[in-house]
């Protein structure tokens, strides 16, 4: 049965060619079969471009086609084997690049960014940073991520997410009681350089919130998780208050407020010359003390004393270790 399929028009040859060139480049060599499954077009439609392809380029200075003006194939190979590779590309090569240095720091954030749960998709990451490799001016150093504790908590995690499984830990609350959860990871956010990890607390019976560097013994559990991400609707601040909260007041230049919106204070009071005192609830001093040191300006907890405490003393212990 004759092929009706409609030829296509100049414009749609032109996108068709603006398409086939890069993944040419991509793939190195490539089969005429496997290039027409790709774009779902017939195996004589493949070849036809090709032959365009191969006698495109652009002029050199003298405005004449000269040979290295042209792309080229390995016409061998694809007369006789049906297998297409570029020999010779011209203009493409001049396009701006990574450098090696620049290439191997974005592969460095990818392989990060692998390890989270949420990125399900690592085929997709390797594919792009196979792309940034072979892309680059030079061969980027070759870069590891370290495997911190937090990494390690990340891949459990993941680990958790995959097998649909619940994850299990010890977590130090606010005065150093350690307690035992078992959580349905939902999610894994970030604040500056603390990690925290979002999930259904099976304890708790609701969401809760737990920064990984107070976790200890994680381990997978083989009970199946009771809620998925986007079963439950997640808080839109990262921190939500508990009954072992405890209320600090904080002062604080007015300017500087808006980087505390996470921790979602009851109400922000105008204190006069420029600063305004916050209460927030803190489940840990230590975190408190690290919120604190981050801030600009002239950050001060004024209360309880038992928070001013802890903060002196963290501060204390920071400034010996410079000493």
């Amino acid at each position: 049965m004759p092929d009706r399929t409609p030829a296509p028009g100049a414009q749609d040859k032109l996108a068709f060619l603006l398409s086939l060139v890069p993944y040419l480049m991509d793939r190195g060599r490539v089969s005429v079969d496997e290039a027409a499954a790709h774009f779902g077009v017939p195996v004589k439609q493949i070849k036809q471009a090709v032959e365009l392809i191969a006698v495109s380029g652009i002029p050199g200075e003298t405005s004449q086609y000269q040979h290295g003006d042209l792309f080229d194939i390995a016409w061998d190979d694809f007369e006789q084997n049906d297998v297409i590779q570029l020999t010779n590309m011209v203009a493409i090569d001049d396009s701006p690049r990574f450098s090696a240095r620049e290439a191997a720091a974005l592969i460095a954030g990818l392989q990060y960014l692998s390890s989270l749960p949420e990125n399900a998709d690592r085929q997709a990451i390797a594919s792009l940073s196979s792309k940034l490799s072979r892309g680059a001016s030079a061969a980027p150093s070759q870069v590891a991520v370290e495997n911190s504790e937090t990494n390690q908590m990340l891949a459990l995690v993941g680990r958790a997410v995959d097998e649909g499984v619940q994850i299990e830990f010890d977590y130090s609350g606010v005065r150093g009681q350690s307690e035992h959860r078992r959580v349905d990871p939902l999610r894994v956010e970030s604040v500056d350089a603390d990690w925290y990890l979002r999930g259904y607390d099976h304890l708790r019976e609701a969401i809760r919130t737990f920064r990984l560097d107070r976790i200890s013994a994680p381990a997978v559990s083989d009970q199946p998780i009771t809620y998925r991400k986007g079963d439950l609707p997640l808080p839109e601040t990262l921190f939500e208050g508990s009954p072992d909260d405890v209320v600090v007041t904080v002062e604080i230049d007015a300017e500087a407020s808006s980087l505390l919106a996470d921790y979602a204070p009851d109400e922000i009071e105008d204190v006069g010359e420029g600063r305004c005192r916050l209460h927030l609830r803190v489940n840990q001093f230590g975190s408190l003390a690290r919120l604190v040191a981050g801030l600009p300006g002239r950050a001060v907890v004024t209360d309880p004393p038992s928070a001013r405490l802890a903060v002196a003393d963290w501060a204390q212990r920071a400034a010996e270790r410079y000493l």
